[in-house]
């Protein structure tokens, strides 16, 4: 694999570290060339690190004719640029040579020129215009993708590699005192240092961190702040520190050349940016196992789980700033317990080497896809009821694509979605919304494979729309020419004869294959007379997912300040017709499960729109502690929350889907046939119809799934032959793309 890079060569900070780590690190897996635009000391440097180097310094036309020639004669597979001029020249170059582009994106392009309106118009504009004509564009946090994502930017030709740093280096030892006193600034054996590095720019809001540094100043008489950077706002700056009575306690250590004994020389590491990707200043502060405290942008949150390993605040935050600040100056061993837990988590996950895999595995994704043959119908449309905040449909989503991707990861996907934002950003899938008929139709033209499903979409109990919506929609791909597949769904309830007779139709005159979630489906299908589709018995695609980490799991319930290490029993509640009336049982189950098992309940809810206000209301009414979460998040954190309760109390299928997996006692309240089907189903058996839902009836229950708690293995075997059906999906997806694929 031979990949040339091209950046100015005038780049300093993160974008600089970046590159000049990636390209050392790619010496020895890929045959690699940086092209520089001008002499000076990042060429210097690319050349002290052995990197093969190419400076080109002369107008647009020469160099863009020795790029051509260089592509050429080099034989290079990829182009990959950074920053504004290497895009520029890489997209100017691209509609000149056979040869895919990709650019990393280091920092938010339209705001990298504030305060600088000319450049901004000029440079700026000339970046967007170049980032366009690229074939990839790689994002440095999940973050700044998803950005991308929201200008238009397909996901499907998206990546994200995160910035990575050789942890094994360990940090230099500094005389603290010895170390500051060469550069002007006393410092005590007590004293406390709180450090930024970082250029003194608005883009990093320092006026916000001199405004709580003065506030926690105030209670911390050891507390001290050093600034390492310069900047245009240096002036501005210090004004304002000694306008706050604050110089003998504040100094600007101006630019540090090496910042390894900067780091060793703190205490505290803090970072107040506006905008960021994923920056450097914060790993090298990890590196010296620092306390971190920063702002909740661009993809710090993959790096800093709040109250967890540090702690994180909203921009222009001084307040809960200088409450952080506090906290840490009266605590050593918190100091040293989130400076630990930091350092554990980022030596794995953002490590040099996780960077250069990453960073290859991308490389080797755009020349597969470069290889693969131009189909006029080569696309898969998702269609189902996504985009509605809803973890248990995220859930099936998100098994769905994973186990389509597992298959075949270069198919192009478009989902369905009543939020194609949102649907873009969490799968990484192109989207379109559901009532955009021009756009659901131009993607079913490109379609060899329309799959419908899953959930629960052929029924009529919420409305007779949604029904006529998705049969609708399976009509119209396979009058286009792309075949269906119904994909582990539930059917029913359905009634009214016209309905029946027009799902029939549809189905059999329409469908390919349906696979299906439980047998009492398989069974209402056969009752409809559907015969012509090949009907299989299956699973739901959720039961893939797994729990997210340990770690995010706690900074969900800190966030929200709820214990981490709490006795719980999950209530997962749905808003349904006479809901009301059964509040004061769910209530009073509550009550009991805490008086007789000590377990608090803790209110999870699946679909944010309804469920908070179910819990709210059987909340109100306990008498005991509680506690009621306000967001929960994707499909993994549910089922790491629901984790982390010894029992669960739950309407909502996906939270008996997600408690199953997880083999943890449970009762089931069965607000219609299919829930009730599917606890059946699953070998469950404790549950009610939620007409009977009564305070004696869920207490009984709660007795018996309490009784039942050393019963998991038996339980995990139950859901363990569930996954063994849902596999099937896989095996006819896998069967259907196959023979569309010849289709073509």
């Amino acid at each position: 694999m031979r990949v040339l890079h091209l950046i100015s060569g005038g780049d300093v900070g993160g974008a600089k570290t970046h590159v000049l780590s990636l390209l050392s690190g790619l010496l020895s897996r890929a045959d690699i060339r940086l092209v520089t635009f001008t002499e000076g000391p990042f060429a210097d440097e690319a050349r002290a690190c052995g990197i093969p180097l190419t400076v080109l310094d002369g107008g647009v036309r020469s160099t863009l004719a020795a790029l051509e020639t260089l592509v050429w004669e080099g034989g290079y597979d990829i182009v990959h640029s950074h920053g504004s001029r290497g895009n520029l020249m890489a997209g100017l170059l691209s509609r000149r040579i056979r040869v895919p582009t990709v650019s990393t994106i280091h920092s938010d392009y339209r705001h990298d020129y504030l305060g600088r309106p000319l450049a901004r118009l000029t440079y700026g504009t000339l970046n967007k215009w170049a980032l366009r004509r690229l074939d990839y564009r790689i994002g440095v946090s999940r973050r700044m993708t998803n950005i991308l994502c929201d200008r238009g930017f397909s996901p499907s030709r998206l990546f994200t590699v995160y910035n990575g740093l050789d942890f094994s280096q360990p940090s230099p030892v500094v005389d603290r005192e010895a170390f500051w006193a060469e550069r002007g600034f006393f410092v005590s054996p007590g004293d406390v240092l709180v450090g930024i590095a970082a250029r003194l720019s608005l883009v990093k809001d320092m006026a916000t961190l001199l405004r709580a540094f003065a506030g926690a100043a105030a209670d911390c008489p050891g507390l001290k702040l050093v600034i390492a950077g310069e900047g245009e706002l240096r002036a501005k700056l210090e004004a304002q520190a000694r306008e706050a009575n604050l110089p003998d306690r504040v100094f600007f250590a101006g630019w540090l050349d090496d910042m390894a004994p900067f780091y060793s020389a703190i205490d505290i590491n803090v970072l107040t940016s506006l905008t960021e990707t994923f920056p450097y200043a914060l790993l090298e502060g990890v590196r010296a196992k620092l306390p971190t405290v920063a702002t909740r942008v661009g993809g710090i949150s993959a790096l800093i789980d709040d109250r967890v390993n540090g702690y994180l605040i909203r921009p222009g935050d001084a307040g809960t700033l200088a409450d952080r600040l506090r906290a840490l100056y009266g605590g050593e061993a918190l100091r040293a317990d989130m400076g630990r837990r930091l350092f554990n988590k980022a030596s794995v996950a953002f490590s040099i080497d996780n960077m250069l895999d990453t960073q290859m595995g991308i490389y080797r994704v755009i020349l597969r896809r470069d290889k693969r043959p131009p189909r006029a119908r080569d696309r898969v449309v998702i269609c189902g009821a996504y985009g509605r905040n809803n973890a248990g449909d995220d859930a099936i989503l998100e098994g769905i694509l994973r186990e389509l991707r597992a298959i075949d990861p270069d198919r192009p996907v478009t989902v369905v979605s009543r939020n194609p934002r949102q649907t873009r950003r969490t799968f990484g899938a192109d989207a379109v919304h559901t009532f955009n008929l021009f756009g659901v139709w131009g993607a079913l033209r490109r379609a060899a494979l329309l799959l419908s499903g899953g959930g629960s979409l052929i029924q009529n109990v919420t409305s007779n729309r949604s029904l006529w919506y998705y049969l609708g929609v399976i009509a119209l791909s396979a009058r286009l020419g792309a075949r269906v597949l119904m994909y582990g769904c539930g059917v029913g309830p359905l009634s009214g004869g016209f309905s029946r007779r027009l799902t029939a139709r549809v189905l059999n005159k329409h469908v390919h294959t349906v696979t299906l979630r439980e047998d009492s489906s398989l069974r209402d299908l056969e009752r409809l007379k559907v015969t012509k589709p090949r009907l299989v018995l299956s699973a739901d695609p959720a039961l893939v997912l797994r729990p997210s980490s340990s770690v995010r799991v706690d900074s969900l319930l800190l966030a929200q300040d709820i214990p981490i290490g709490g006795n719980y029993i999950a209530f997962s509640l749905r808003r349904w017709p006479g809901f009301e009336a059964r509040a004061d049982a769910f209530a009073a189950a509550a009550d009991y499960a805490q008086e007789k098992y000590g377990l608090t309940p803790l209110f999870i809810p699946i679909e944010k729109r309804g469920d908070v206000g179910a819990s709210s209301i059987v909340a109100r009414k306990v008498k005991g502690e509680y506690h009621l979460l306000s967001r929960t998040g994707p499909a993994g954190d549910v089922i790491g929350l629901l984790g982390r309760c010894r029992a669960v109390v739950a309407m909502r299928l996906h939270a008996l889907i997600f408690a199953s997996g997880q083999g943890l006692p449970l009762v089931g309240v069965a607000y219609d046939d299919k829930v009730t089907a599917f606890l059946r189903y699953m070998g469950q058996k404790l549950y009610t119809p939620f007409a009977s839902a009564d305070a004696p009836t869920l207490c009984r229950l709660i007795d018996q799934a309490m009784a039942e708690g050393d019963e998991r293995a038996a339980r995990l075997a139950a859901v363990a032959r569930l996954r063994e059906l849902e596999a099937r999906n896989v095996e006819v997806l896998r069967e259907m793309l196959e023979e569309s694929s010849w289709r073509e």
